[in-house]
């Protein structure tokens, strides 16, 4: 497995990290699979609040008590459960988070959590308060670095103005290279980790039927499904050429997948061995089609 600094961190995450959103409800599943991730060299595992109204979080708990040191442990705040469990509200509001993180916190078993997220975020918000919220749990020792999980333009351009965050977690792959346009230079401009998501487009890029796909008819993305499968020849997978074209780009740090059963734990593992694409793969699958831009909030 190989190792990078999360942007301008003390955090050096495994290329490919475990998306736990996709946990199921059995915790002693789910420690078992998370435990294999873990010797397999997969370090870095990313929780939100907002999944299983918090569920998701106590099953990352109990799976590493007792292990926190041998363990990156990400999970997001921003999303405020509603009392009787309707549905959620965005409060990316400085009181909130700093009553939220006491929460995440107990349910991850710790004391500290070493990247924490601000789960979506818009111009309209109260950005300023919501950093300060973020370099208050910093100083405190709750918190070892902030990032954002956005795919907002214009508000990741705030960030990083205005703020310390450490990473963007944002969604690209060769059907999503909306972020190639102007965040992903931004990022790298600013020594600014990216942790990418989605990279397999919801499976269409690891087998599952094509369909049409963020702009992209039908036939365009067979037709990207296609080279894929030429760059892959007959000793890869399609996942693997999809993820490794992420992998590619200087920005991006990490590949976060969510990760449900040992099958896939072992499709993530073949891509952490897989060798790196060449630039003429590279540039064969960019020329597969147009790249997408971002329509809104640039």
């Amino acid at each position: 497995m190989k190792y990078n600094l999360l942007g301008k961190s003390d955090l050096l995450v495994s290329e490919i990290s475990f998306g736990c959103m996709s946990l199921g409800d059995d915790h002693a599943a789910n420690a078992e699979l998370l435990h294999q991730a873990l010797a397999h060299g997969i370090n870095f595992f990313d929780t939100a609040d907002l999944y299983g109204k918090g569920e998701n979080e106590v099953t990352v708990g109990k799976a590493f008590s007792g292990m926190r040191s041998q363990v990156i442990i990400a999970t997001k705040v921003g999303n405020e459960w509603r009392p009787d469990g309707s549905g959620w509200d965005w409060n990316p509001g400085k009181a909130y988070i700093l009553k939220a993180v006491e929460k995440s916190l107990q349910r991850l078993q710790t004391d500290y959590i070493d990247l924490y997220q601000l789960h979506g975020g818009m111009l309209d918000d109260p950005i300023d308060e919501t950093i300060e919220a973020f370099e208050l749990l910093k100083q405190q020792g709750k918190i070892r670095h902030y990032g954002i999980s956005s795919i907002r333009a214009n508000v990741i351009r705030e960030y990083v103005q205005r703020s310390g965050i450490v990473s963007v977690m944002l969604q690209y792959s060769l059907l999503d290279r909306r972020p190639e346009e102007a965040v992903l230079p931004l990022l790298q401009q600013h020594g600014i980790g990216v942790l990418a998501r989605g990279s397999l487009a919801q499976g269409l890029l690891a087998g599952k039927p094509a369909k049409p796909y963020l702009g992209y008819s039908l036939e365009e993305v067979q037709q990207a499904t296609t080279t894929m499968r030429a760059v892959a020849g007959c000793t890869r997978l399609a996942a693997e050429i999809a993820m490794r074209f992420v992998l590619h780009h200087p920005a991006v740090r990490s590949s976060v997948l969510g990760i449900r059963t040992g099958m896939q734990l072992e499709e993530a593992l073949l891509t952490a061995r897989a060798t790196a694409l060449g630039n003429e793969e590279v540039k064969a699958l960019q020329a597969a089609l147009p790249a997408n831009t971002y329509a809104q909030h640039r």
